[in-house]
């Protein structure tokens, strides 16, 4: 997984506690989308502990899908059509091309 910015100092609403393995642990079963937890354990079990910044960054990236799974704008992208990605990037290519 790769991992995202931590923006968690800018979003306002709601933000569950992640300060810590365990608090991140019990925030993925409980707000998480289906399989995170299992997937986080698994991709953590994979990581050597002495690489902390590997750590750090599975941490954050999972951090970052509780948040994004709460932001309506996340939400919102995340629902988007394939067909609907598809022809905004056509447009946005037609344009760029037109300048």
């Amino acid at each position: 997984m790769t991992a995202q910015p931590d923006h968690s100092a800018d979003r306002t609403g709601f933000a569950p506690p992640m300060g810590t393995l365990a608090e991140l642990r019990e925030t993925l079963s409980t707000w998480g989308f289906p399989g995170d937890r299992q997937t986080f354990e698994e991709e953590l079990d994979a990581l050597k502990l002495d690489d902390l910044t590997a750590v750090h960054e599975l941490a954050q990236a999972y951090r970052h899908r509780v948040l994004l799974r709460y932001d309506p704008q996340g939400i919102a992208a995340l629902a988007r059509s394939t067909d609907d990605v598809e022809d905004e990037l056509r447009r946005k290519l037609a344009e760029a091309g037109g300048r």
